[in-house]
């Protein structure tokens, strides 16, 4: 981390310290365990420390950093009561998502996530950044189009244990491929008006990563904790 990172010096430094690093932790860059010294941290973005510090603060106040005072600060393991409460909460409230896309008759909403679906599709041999955005770009627009895109903000926010854990769980063999038929099948069901298949969808697609924990604890014990 010691290549000067440059910021956009028309923007306040800390949200742009704190995007960063929430990236970089949720990406699995910066692993679990993990120490984030504030001193070369204010040197890599050419900063003082405070800003720096303000962004610890915040990235510690979504559980993604461990603040041990006078000690050191440290990406935080995996917490799997956090993932399970931010699966809960985003479960809920994409439940009625797409019961609210069902029920809407929006044919070019529906021709738009089958789109979306398709170029997730294409992506999923070209790495798992790019698939992984495809995925976060097809739930956001369909927050977006039942009218609640600050929900989809509350739910990327509370959702970092959750999203490492995705991270984590994604390369295994035939993954990719689940992601994409289980968004067909929701779209599917959207497009036909059925709401209930919809949800039946979503709730089957939302449970896979938590579902496979077990699997993904004994290949990465060092980074889960309960």
């Amino acid at each position: 981390m010691k290549t000067p990172h440059k910021l956009d010096r028309t923007r306040q430094a800390a949200p742009q310290v704190f995007e960063w690093l929430r990236k970089a932790i949720i990406s699995l860059e910066l692993t679990p365990g993990t120490p984030l010294v504030r001193s070369e941290l204010a040197e890599r973005f050419e900063l003082s420390q405070t800003p720096v510090r303000d962004a610890l603060m915040q990235l510690s106040q979504e559980g993604l950093v461990d603040v041990f005072a006078q000690h050191a600060t440290l990406v935080s393991r995996i917490n799997l009561r956090s993932a399970e409460q931010a699966q809960f909460l985003r479960r809920s409230i994409e439940l009625e998502v797409v019961r609210t896309l069902a029920l809407s008759g929006n044919s070019a909403l529906y021709a738009r996530l089958a789109a979306m679906v398709d170029v997730q599709a294409a992506l999923s041999s070209h790495g798992t950044d790019e698939f992984i955005a495809a995925d976060q770009a097809f739930h956001r627009s369909m927050y977006e189009a039942a009218g609640a895109p600050d929900l989809y903000e509350l739910v990327r926010r509370r959702s970092g244990h959750l999203d490492r854990l995705r991270r984590l769980d994604l390369p295994s063999p035939g993954n990719s491929e689940r992601v994409v038929r289980d968004h067909r099948r929701i779209v599917e069901a959207l497009t036909i008006g059925d709401a209930e298949a919809a949800q039946e969808a979503l709730r089957a697609h939302l449970s896979g990563t938590l579902g496979r924990v077990a699997d993904i604890q004994t290949r990465y014990p060092e980074y889960i904790t309960a």
